[in-house]
């Protein structure tokens, strides 16, 4: 009898375990089914959350506006009440960049709330955007500097949390994420209050901590989209620019007798407001010159392009080569920010009188080589006052230009240059300098004009070095024959 009731229990207690066994198993297999629809729901939202950043990035919107979505899809998501994003800046602290909802300050709020929400909400969006917080200081700090999440289940009994007297800024749970891109902290992002009424949960940090990680992703794709954009566009102004320069600079000189004219013109990587011109004003006077706008592309090649422009409007009136420059001057004067000048050399040259009458508006001084009745070669440096157009009033301006006339004989040569040439440097740093160019000039009296120029730039190149980031170089020769 004892043996069949020993046998009975157990064969009871053998079901009972197979029936915990198999209750403990559909349990676990639930875990791992609500575990596995979790993470799907997680999956679907970040996807969603990337997708919705993605086209805010294509969009090119701003950084601020890019803050402003991470923060509103943050809260949609997670089903916060509140959200920020406090940026890393340059110096190390954090400041507020962007909120949604009434997002509980930091540090403790000193002034009273109105009562409005929409007023609420403007003045605590205020507030975290003067509110600096140091590296380190409170948890937004802690996150930044460790680069590791923080989760307050209940922010009520953590005195690490900053309680506020208002009601509406009461705070009940808080998740605090870095957002961190190639081990580099960019900022925090940080929710609080589920609006369930509850606490957050372990699976809304793992969705927190997902979302702030693409938001990083997000952030770092949207400047190198911006600077993307940035060099579209500088590239497309360079274009611009050089095609403003090229109108300008693509002409032969005039056919002049007595006078073989060339000139060269090497843009730097950067477009620059270097520009020469030719004008025939009768038989026996021509005139040229040779300028230098200061700044770089598409500002300085316009206004390269407008003094050019009026420019020989005046010259072709035969006044004095001082008369033109203070004239361009007045005209200019209001036309150039402040920031801008333009360097002029002007020459007319009368084949007749075997003349050159000149006016220097701060620009490098000519050089005129010439023989002399011993069979020596001398260079003569075509000094003389004047200050850059657009850097002073024209009463100032008027009175330091002054014309200058120097002898212009058969066999003499003049060469007009813009301060590319004479700056040129080498590997040891040295420039290539004024003297250098005159013993060049002196050594080459008997080349005409053409193949001065091509010398003279096959020994500029010899010269640079491959690592200068040279200026623009612009070459205008005159040989009298």
């Amino acid at each position: 009898m004892n043996a069949i009731f020993f046998f009975a229990a157990g064969i009871l207690i053998g079901l009972a375990a197979l029936h915990f066994q198999r209750k403990s198993s559909r349990k676990k297999l639930s875990d791992l089914r609500d575990e596995k629809i979790r993470l799907q729901k997680e999956k679907e939202i970040v996807v969603d959350f990337m997708h919705n950043l993605a086209v805010a990035i294509g969009e090119g919107v701003a950084r601020k506006n890019l803050y402003q979505r991470i923060v509103h899809t943050a809260v949609m998501t997670t089903g916060a009440m509140s959200a920020c994003v406090y940026e890393k800046l340059e110096n190390g602290k954090l400041q507020g960049v962007a909120t949604e909802g009434l997002f509980p300050p930091q540090r403790k709020v000193r002034t009273a709330l109105s009562e409005e929400t929409a007023s609420r909400a403007r003045f605590l969006e205020k507030i975290l955007s003067s509110e600096i917080l140091e590296e380190g200081e409170g948890i937004v700090g802690e996150v930044a500097k460790t680069g590791k999440p923080v989760f307050v289940p209940n922010a009520q009994n953590d005195p690490r949390v900053v309680k506020h007297p208002d009601p509406a800024l009461a705070i009940r749970s808080m998740v605090y994420s870095p957002l961190i891109h190639d081990d580099v902290v960019l900022g925090v992002l940080v929710v609080a209050n589920p609006s369930s009424g509850l606490t957050f949960s372990d699976m809304d940090l793992s969705l927190v901590n997902s979302l702030a990680e693409q938001a990083a992703l997000a952030i770092k794709n949207s400047d190198a989209m911006n600077l993307r954009v940035e060099k579209t566009r500088m590239d497309s102004d360079l274009s611009l620019a050089r095609e403003v320069q090229g109108l300008f600079l693509a002409r032969k000189p005039p056919a002049c007798k007595g006078l073989e004219m060339d000139a060269r013109y090497l843009p730097s990587s950067q477009v620059g407001g270097d520009f020469y011109d030719f004008y025939k004003l009768t038989a026996t006077k021509f005139a040229v010159s040779i300028a230098d706008v200061s700044g770089k592309g598409v500002p300085a090649s316009l206004l390269m392009a407008i003094c050019q422009t009026n420019l020989r409007h005046y010259v072709g009136k035969s006044r004095p080569p001082s008369e033109v420059l203070k004239k361009l001057n007045l005209d200019l004067e209001n036309r150039i920010r402040e920031d801008m000048f333009i360097t002029l050399f002007l020459a007319i040259i009368d084949t007749q009188a075997n003349t050159i009458t000149y006016a220097r508006a701060g620009h490098e001084p000519a050089l005129l080589a010439r023989e002399d009745k011993k069979g020596k070669t001398s260079v003569e440096k075509l000094h003389g006052g004047g200050m850059a157009i657009g850097m002073v009033p024209s009463e100032f301006f008027e009175e330091s230009i002054e014309d200058q006339v120097v002898d212009f004989k058969a066999g003499d040569i003049m060469v007009l240059f813009t301060d590319g040439v004479t700056e040129a440097e080498n590997e040891e740093r040295k420039e290539f300098g004024l003297d250098r160019l005159s013993d060049k000039l002196s050594s080459s009296l008997a080349l005409g004009a053409e193949e001065f120029n091509e010398r003279l730039l096959s020994d500029l190149d010899d010269f640079s070095s491959d690592s200068f980031k040279r200026d623009d170089v612009t070459i205008l020769t005159v040989k009298r024959t």
